[in-house]
């Protein structure tokens, strides 16, 4: 006998003499791409086909090699198969319901392809007729709904899943995907937290699911009533709440791991994952590229989270041992696939970069401004080791890490920000992301106060820092001005050293910290000197930056007061005792003996902020990050999680 070889839904002889005879299921789709009635001939045509095993390869270029007229004539079948694709879905042979749900997909990423430049209407009529369509789809998502929250296959869940994630991203910007509607009126969201409260499903699904419903927040959010938002924001259910957090702090560990390429560390709880993250998110050298895929989709769904759920909050606080190596799993740890729905393959493209760690950022501006979320930080009982991304720099060597201490997860955030400040004074300068550092610190500085907390922190580190980037922007000036209004940082930089000097007293951990941040203004007064100088020149002038830079020089006065007040007096303290270069201890007393004599000018509105507002401000941002998102979670969908194998495996034999 020949050997026999399938390609392409034919059946090959190895006889060149034969002709290829083609599957049964690809005549079946032949017969559906006629303008006939494919069961006019067959009355058990339909109920052959869901018998079939499918080919998804064959029946999506179908629909593809056809153009739009050509599609238009067979518009009837189509709509056929789609109908008799849901009514499949009420079978009791699970074989029939994968076949069906497979089939919906291909239809639905066939047809796309047709109407990439025409609106969602021409889907929907496309696939099942403008006058059936609310009754399908009710059908449809009833289905789903139903597959979703039965205790059966895990395997058809999984596919469930994978079919709203085609529908969903069936056009670029979700908001033109007029399917969507169906998808809000008939709604999944209890079936999404019941698979996110159940250890087992949340271990197989709960990846897909917590991007389904990032994926569906974001559908015309600015524009009408969304009910997953309303839906997402009262959500209170515990086990619901901490199986979200469960399944972003995995995906966000799996990030760290790739990144450091080594094993997972055994700190616990996303939060440790997210701001690690945050530190490996950029490098300072345009030379050294990040090598690992960053998982936009799972960072939007912990954005939508922490905006819309003030519950949510109450996850940081949870310490998940089913992350630590070290531990026996209480419940089922969420898998990752190899290749994450919505995550962008390692590129060289730093705008992609800054707008994956602009994300991070808001993320943390959004806790920072959590009342909550701030008891939560500070709290003295609640201690954590996190371990931090450190870029190499060359002036400093790689920290250990050996021997973290112990402190409230509130000083990660600031060593974050510390970081950050320190690593990206390049000449691609992010100028955003450097606002959005300084306000997340401004934000918690500002519940410090409020709340009289006395955070035993290295506040040096910070001071050091911003007056780092203070002479950074003045020796990028001219670089910078042509792209950048630098003021407006340097203002916030300036105001953040007149927050400590003004209210420093009431959060500082004790009075010698006070003393200390007059050392370092006193230490590094010349860049203080040479800011003055250059807002003074350019305040003085008639050009566009006289507003903004003489806002500096006001803002500068009381710095500018205790220099001048403090540095006669070590000059006099040194020449009196003979001392050519006072020791520190030295000059902390000279600080400490001439407080009464300083005169400070009381400064209005350091301790407000303006609160982070989504619709007013990022609207533009969050629109081309989930289209980003939907293009990518489509594409890795199309490659590798349609496979028909392993879910055949499971239901090899009809009952």
């Amino acid at each position: 006998m020949a050997q026999t070889e399938k390609k392409g839904g034919l059946l090959r002889k190895s006889s060149a003499s034969k002709k290829p005879l083609k599957e049964k299921v690809v005549l079946m789709y032949d017969e559906i791409f006629t303008t006939e009635d494919p069961s006019k001939c067959n009355p058990r045509f339909w109920e052959e086909l869901f018998l079939m095993k499918v080919n998804l390869e064959y029946l999506e270029g179908k629909l593809e090699a056809l153009d739009g007229e050509e599609l238009m004539k067979i518009k009837d079948n189509i709509n056929c198969l789609f109908q008799h694709c849901i009514q499949a879905l009420g079978e009791e042979h699970p074989i029939r319901v994968v076949n069906a749900l497979q089939t919906l997909c291909a239809l639905i990423r066939g047809v796309h392809q047709k109407n990439k430049s025409t609106s969602g209407f021409d889907i929907i009529n496309m696939l099942v007729g403008f006058d059936k369509a609310e009754l399908c789809m009710k059908n449809l998502m009833e289905s789903l709904d139903s597959l979703l929250c039965a205790e059966g296959s895990e395997s058809l869940k999984s596919l469930c899943l994978k079919l709203l994630l085609c529908l969903v991203t069936v056009t670029d910007n979700i908001s033109q995907n007029t399917i969507l509607e169906y998808v809000m009126i008939n709604s999944i969201f209890e079936a999404i937290l019941q698979i996110l409260s159940s250890p087992l499903s949340r271990r197989e699904h709960g990846y897909d699911a917590v991007v389904l419903l990032a994926l569906l927040v974001n559908y015309r959010k600015y524009e009408s009533v969304n009910p997953y938002i309303v839906k997402l924001s009262i959500v209170d259910d515990e086990a619901t709440l901490n199986g979200m957090g469960l399944v972003i702090a995995q995906a966000l560990s799996e990030y760290n791991r790739q990144y450091k390429d080594k094993e997972e560390e055994h700190q616990s709880g996303f939060f440790s994952a997210l701001t690690n993250m945050v530190g490996s998110m950029f490098i300072a050298d345009a030379d050294e590229k990040i090598s690992v895929q960053t998982n936009e989709a799972i960072l939007l769904a912990l954005y939508e989270a922490v905006h819309l759920n003030r519950n949510f909050i109450t996850v940081l606080a949870q310490s998940h041992p089913e992350m630590g190596l070290m531990t026996t799993p209480t419940s089922p740890i969420p898998t990752t696939p190899v290749t994450p729905l919505g995550t962008t393959p390692p590129s060289s493209d730093d705008e992609h970069r800054l707008h994956s760690g602009k994300l991070c950022l808001i993320i943390l501006t959004c806790i920072a401004e959590d009342q909550y979320a701030n008891a939560f930080l500070h709290d003295d009982n609640m201690n954590f080791r996190v371990n931090l991304h450190r870029m190499p720099m060359r002036h400093r060597k790689k920290a250990a890490d050996k021997n973290l201490p112990c402190r409230p997860l509130v000083c990660a955030v600031l060593d974050l920000m510390v970081e950050f400040i320190v690593t990206h004074m390049m000449k691609e300068f992010p100028m955003d992301l450097y606002v959005r550092c300084i306000q997340i610190v401004h934000k918690l500085l500002c519940y410090q106060k409020k709340c009289r907390v006395r955070l035993h922190y290295t506040w040096r580190e910070l001071w050091s820092a911003l007056i780092n980037l203070l002479k950074f922007l003045m020796s990028n000036e001219t670089v910078l001005l042509a792209k950048h209004n630098i003021f407006t940082l340097a203002l916030m930089v300036v105001n953040l050293f007149n927050m400590f000097i003004t209210y420093g007293d009431t959060f500082l951990p004790t009075p010698s910290s006070y003393d200390e941040l007059y050392y370092e203004i006193i230490r590094m007064h010349q860049n203080f000197d040479n800011l003055y100088s250059m807002v003074l020149r350019l305040s003085t002038n008639a050009g566009q930056w006289k507003e903004p830079a003489s806002k500096v020089t006001h803002a500068l006065v009381n710095i500018r007061a205790i220099i001048n007040h403090f540095n006669p007096k070590i000059e006099s303290y040194a020449a009196v005792n003979h001392i050519s270069q006072l020791s520190e201890d030295q000059v902390l007393e000279v600080v400490r003996s001439n407080y009464d004599t300083l005169t400070l000018k009381l400064q209005d509105g350091l301790d407000q902020y303006e609160r982070y507002s989504e619709q007013h401000k990022e609207a533009a941002f969050f629109k081309e990050l989930v289209r980003s998102i939907s293009i990518n979670v489509r594409k890795n969908l199309a490659f590798n999680t349609l496979s028909q194998e392993l879910l055949l495996k499971e239901f090899s034999t009809i009952s």
